[in-house]
C-alpha cells in the first residue's frame, strides 16, 4: 500500500516541498530510503523503528520504502523522522490518511516518540504556505516560530502519539497564535544604551553618522578607551526593524541553529562578534554541509571584528565580496547556495602592537617600521571599503567620573530613522539600495550635486591627501548621510569637510 505526506527541505535560507512517499509490499522485510538520503536521514529509519514499536504501533515486517521527492536534490537533517513514520503508520492502514493531504509535516522523533525541534521551521511554514497546504504540524518547540507566518495555521506536538490522535480526530491541536506586534515591540529590551558612555562625543557623532548611512567603520585607539563598548551600543541606534527584516533575519538564525529555543521572530538588529582565530568557512559560511557564517548572521545588523589586523589576511579579504554585493554565495558541485550578508562592519585596532602610539600618557615601545608591519596587516583594498576611519582617544579621569549621563540612545535613533526616512525616500524606484552607503556612482551622479566650492575641496582632498579613486565616493557617500541628519536637500563644503575627517588612515594621520 502506498500513502503520501508533504514535508519541506531547507535549501539555502529558504525551504522547498517535500513529497514523502511510503510504499509497503510483500517480500522479505527491508526498508530503504531513495531520494539523496544524507547522514541523518539514513540514521532516520533506526529512529522511527525504535518510535513506533515504543509508541505502541506495528513496525511492518515487510519491503519498505521511501521516496524524498524530488529525488535530484540531497537531504539532509532530521526533520523528515515524523513525516517518514506517519508515511509507514497511514501505508499499513495505522492511522487516516485524510489530513494528511492538506497539512505538511517536519520534526525529529526520538526513541521514545517524543518529538524534538528542527533548523529552518521558519523559512518550511512559508514554502508550504506557498504550496498551498491550510497547515503544518511540527514539533512545540518550534511552534511559536512558524506561527509567525499569517495566514496559515501552524499546531505544535510533543509527542507521536499526539500527531496520530490529531489524525484520527481524537485529539485536537490547537493553532498555535502569536502577538506580532508584542513581537516587533522587542527592540524595548536593548541591554545597553549609548547614555553609558563616557565622553567621547566624536566618536558618537561618527557612529551616528555610520548608523544614519549604513557606512563601515573602523576604531582605532589604544586599550582602554572604549572601542568595544561603542561598538556593542551600536545596534541601539540603528532604525528599528521592518516585518519583513525581521522574518529574514529569523530564517538565517534558524537555519543556523542559533535562533533561541521557543523564540518566535528576531525583531533586535544582531550583534555578531567573532574571535580572531575564526577560519574563513566560519566567517562567510561554508562546510561540507553548508551553513550560514558570521557575516549572514549579522545580517542587518552589526558584524565586529575586535583587533582587525589579528585576523589571518585570508579571512580578511575574503570578506570584500559579501561587503560590496551584500550576499555570499557558496558553490559546491551539487550545488550553489546564496545567503544574504548586508550588514554593518565595525572593525576596532590598535595604533600600534603594544597599543600606545601617539599617547599623551605613555610611551610607545614600538618603532615606525613595526607600526607600518602592524597597519598593514590590514589591506588598502579592505580599507577602501570601510568609509569611516575613526580615531578614538583615550578617556581622561575627569570624564570617566562624571555622573552626567551621556545623550540615550533612544534619541540618537530619532535623528537616525528620520535620517533614513529621507533615504528611502530618496532610493523607492532603485532595487538594491537602501541607505547612502549602498549607493553606485551612477546613483551619487544624481543624488550628490558637487558645487565648484565642493570641488575644490575635493580636488585638495585627493591631491595633498592622497585619497584613493574608492576614498572619493567614500567621502561622497558620508556626506550625503551628514545633510541627512541636518535635513539638508543639497551638500555644502561643511558636509564634505567633516567626511574628509572621517578618512585618517588614508589622510596619513599617525597618532589618534
Amino acid at each position: 500500500m502506498l500513502a503520501r505526506v508533504f514535508s519541506a527541505a531547507v535549501l539555502g535560507i529558504d525551504a522547498y516541498l517535500v513529497d514523502v512517499e511510503a510504499d509497503i509490499s510483500n517480500g522479505l522485510p527491508s526498508f530503504s530510503t531513495v531520494g539523496l538520503p544524507q547522514g541523518a536521514v539514513k540514521e532516520g529509519r533506526e529512529r522511527v523503528g525504535a518510535a513506533l514499536g515504543n509508541a505502541g504501533f506495528d513496525f511492518p515486517l515487510k519491503r519498505t520504502t521511501i521516496n524524498l521527492a524530488p529525488a535530484d536534490i540531497p537531504k539532509q537533517g532530521s526533520a523528515f523522522d515524523l513525516p517518514i513514520a506517519l508515511g509507514i503508520l497511514a501505508a499499513s492502514a495505522q492511522v487516516p490518511s485524510e489530513v494528511l493531504e492538506r497539512h505538511a509535516f517536519v520534526g525529529e522523533v526520538g526513541l521514545e516518540g517524543g518529538l524534538r525541534p528542527v533548523r529552518g521551521a521558519l523559512s518550511m511554514a512559508l514554502a508550504a504556505r506557498e504550496a498551498g497546504l491550510t497547515g503544518m504540524v511540527l514539533p512545540i518547540a518550534n511552534a511559536a516560530e512558524a506561527a509567525v507566518v499569517e495566514g496559515f495555521e501552524v499546531r505544535g506536538a510533543r509527542t507521536l502519539l499526539e500527531v496520530c490522535g490529531f489524525l484520527a480526530g481524537e485529539r485536537p491541536l490547537v493553532p498555535h497564535r502569536v502577538d506580532l506586534e508584542a513581537l516587533m515591540r522587542e527592540r524595548a529590551a536593548d541591554q545597553v544604551d549609548f547614555a553609558e558612555v563616557k565622553a567621547q562625543h566624536a566618536a558618537k557623532r561618527a557612529l551616528e553618522i555610520a548608523a544614519a548611512g549604513g557606512h563601515n567603520v573602523l576604531m582605532i585607539g589604544p586599550p582602554g578607551a572604549g572601542k568595544t563598548m561603542l561598538a556593542r551600543r551600536l545596534p541601539t541606534i540603528l532604525p528599528s526593524m521592518s516585518l519583513e527584516e525581521a522574518l529574514e533575519t529569523t530564517k538565517i538564525h534558524s537555519v543556523a541553529g542559533t535562533l533561541r529555543p521557543g523564540h518566535a521572530l528576531s525583531a533586535v538588529r544582531p550583534f555578531r562578534s567573532p574571535h580572531h582565530t575564526i577560519s574563513d568557512a566560519g566567517l562567510i559560511g561554508g562546510g561540507s554541509h553548508p551553513r550560514p557564517g558570521e557575516v549572514s548572521l549579522a545580517h542587518g545588523g552589526v558584524l565586529f571584528l575586535d583587533e582587525l589586523p589579528e585576523f589571518r589576511k585570508n579571512v580578511l579579504e575574503v570578506m570584500r565580496q559579501p561587503m560590496e554585493d551584500g550576499v555570499v554565495t557558496l558553490s559546491r558541485a551539487a550545488m550553489s547556495l546564496t545567503y544574504p550578508a548586508r550588514f554593518m562592519l565595525a572593525a576596532a585596532m590598535n595604533p600600534c602592537p603594544c597599543g600606545y602610539f601617539g599617547d599623551a600618557n605613555r610611551t610607545c615601545r614600538c618603532g615606525p617600521l613595526l607600526v607600518e608591519r602592524y597597519r598593514s596587516r590590514v589591506s588598502g583594498p579592505l580599507l577602501d571599503r570601510i568609509d569611516i576611519h575613526l580615531s578614538v582617544p583615550a578617556v581622561a579621569y575627569r570624564d570617566l567620573a562624571d555622573r552626567k549621563p551621556g545623550e540615550p540612545s533612544a534619541v540618537i535613533r530619532e535623528r537616525v530613522e528620520s535620517a533614513r526616512r529621507r533615504q528611502r525616500e530618496r532610493f523607492e524606484e532603485q532595487a538594491g539600495v537602501h541607505a547612502n552607503a549602498h549607493m553606485a556612482p551612477r546613483d551619487m551622479r544624481r543624488h550628490c550635486r558637487i558645487t565648484d566650492g565642493i570641488d575644490a575641496l575635493l580636488k585638495t582632498a585627493i591631491t595633498k591627501l592622497g585619497l584613493s579613486a574608492r576614498a572619493y565616493h567614500r567621502v561622497l557617500k558620508i556626506a550625503r548621510t551628514i545633510a541627512d541628519l541636518a535635513g539638508a536637500e543639497e551638500l555644502d563644503t561643511e558636509h564634505v569637510s567633516e567626511a574628509i575627517q572621517y578618512r585618517s588612515l588614508d589622510r596619513g594621520v599617525a597618532r589618534v
